[in-house]
């Protein structure tokens, strides 16, 4: 594999066993790359396209093996945990720490329309998920903060909050308590397929039903 087709691949791994996208979505995206890094005298569609067909039925293949509760379905019941108890949690919250800080100022406000604050938040984003379908070394970052907030007890309290519903869940946490660094949950692993009649875990509407009700 040359340099540009491991970067590709490395995509296409990626897309795939994060599971937020369809097949004909990784598609798109893939040949979007291939062109916007033009290399498409390098990477035919057609190679492209074997790969993605062929990491795919490689999850499927390996999702037979997985013992269920997976660290995924763990990590979806703490974050509606959280929810319940009005900490915004969301998943893969855009591409960086800055992206999910403005995912969640959005949701913010539409629950300040709706009357009701939150105590907090906290969300992982797609380079954080990256680490955590990596094949050596898995593990997930949790930033955590309050919107609008500059008192770092506060932000202690809404990471000991995490940190807690993290671990009632069974994961183990990394953490030194300081307002300054996020929640590590070592060992994470991402497991996750892509269902067009699942449930959208990027739908942040249902974030807001959720701590409105």
């Amino acid at each position: 594999m040359t340099e540009n087709e491991a970067f590709i691949y490395e995509s296409i791994f990626n897309q795939v066993r994060m599971g937020f996208l369809s097949v004909d979505e990784i598609k798109e995206n893939i040949i979007e790359e291939i062109e916007d890094n033009e290399f498409e005298d390098e990477i035919s569609e057609e190679w492209a396209f074997d790969k993605i067909r062929e990491e795919y039925q490689k999850l499927l293949s390996e999702s037979k093996q997985w013992k269920s509760p997976t660290d995924t379905e763990k990590l979806i019941k703490a974050f509606d945990e959280l929810c319940e108890e009005n900490i915004i949690a969301l998943h893969n919250a855009g591409y960086t720490t800055s992206d999910g800080e403005s995912e969640v100022v959005e949701v913010e406000s539409e629950l300040r329309e709706n009357e009701v604050e939150s105590d907090g938040y906290c969300f992982y984003h797609e380079q954080d998920l990256a680490r955590a379908v990596s094949v050596e070394d898995p593990g997930l970052f949790i930033a955590f903060q309050k919107v609008d907030n500059e008192d770092a007890a506060t932000t202690i309290e809404v990471g000991k909050k995490v940190a807690e519903v993290l671990r009632n869940n069974g994961f183990e946490v990394n953490w030194n308590e300081s307002p300054k660094t996020k929640i590590e949950i070592p060992g994470f692993r991402w497991q996750h397929i892509f269902d067009e009649d699942g449930r959208d875990l990027q739908d942040y509407s249902e974030v807001v039903e959720r701590m409105i009700r």
